[in-house]
């Protein structure tokens, strides 16, 4: 199954581009945080500006023009479906499974020191393979599962200290 991706520009308008529209884009990295772009015969610069790689919020400019755009795949888009979030809004010292599925690898290990932002563990789910991700910086207090574990929805993968 091929995945979506949503991007919120600005708060005002909206996209959804396939993987294999994403794949097809014409892009060039000219220098850290720059890329140049050419689509349907126009070219464009653009620069990264800002990012909050845990919120998929990304200040970008483009030629003269700066914009907020704000991506979500189709496992956000899910979550949100559900009620759930993936925010932390208080300290999250559980990582738990947002929905039952298969792991594929596990990034960590005890006593490891991470970031926030780190890849803790892949979660495949519904065709899909999810990256959960660090929602602060910690130290990896207990590891409940293994690579090749199948998991129920909320169940504790990940203790942090």
């Amino acid at each position: 199954m091929k995945q979506h991706l949503k991007a919120k520009v600005n708060d005002t308008f909206e996209f959804e581009f396939t993987e294999d529209q994403i794949k097809a884009l014409d892009t060039q990295s000219t220098n850290h945080n720059q890329l140049h772009i050419l689509e349907n015969q126009k070219s464009a610069s653009a620069t990264i500006v800002e990012t909050d790689f845990l919120n998929k919020t990304y200040s970008i400019k483009i030629n003269a023009n700066t914009y907020t755009v704000k991506i979500s795949n189709d496992l956000d888009v899910l979550i949100k479906e559900m009620g759930l979030s993936l925010a932390a809004s208080t300290l999250v010292n559980d990582i738990k499974a947002p929905m039952p599925g298969l792991i594929l690898d596990v990034n960590v290990e005890e006593g490891q020191e991470i970031k926030e932002g780190d890849q803790l563990l892949v979660l495949e789910a519904m065709k899909m393979e999810n990256a959960i991700t660090a929602p602060r910086d910690a130290v990896i207090k207990s590891i409940k599962i293994d690579k090749g574990n199948t998991v129920t929805k909320s169940q504790l993968l990940i203790e942090m200290e």
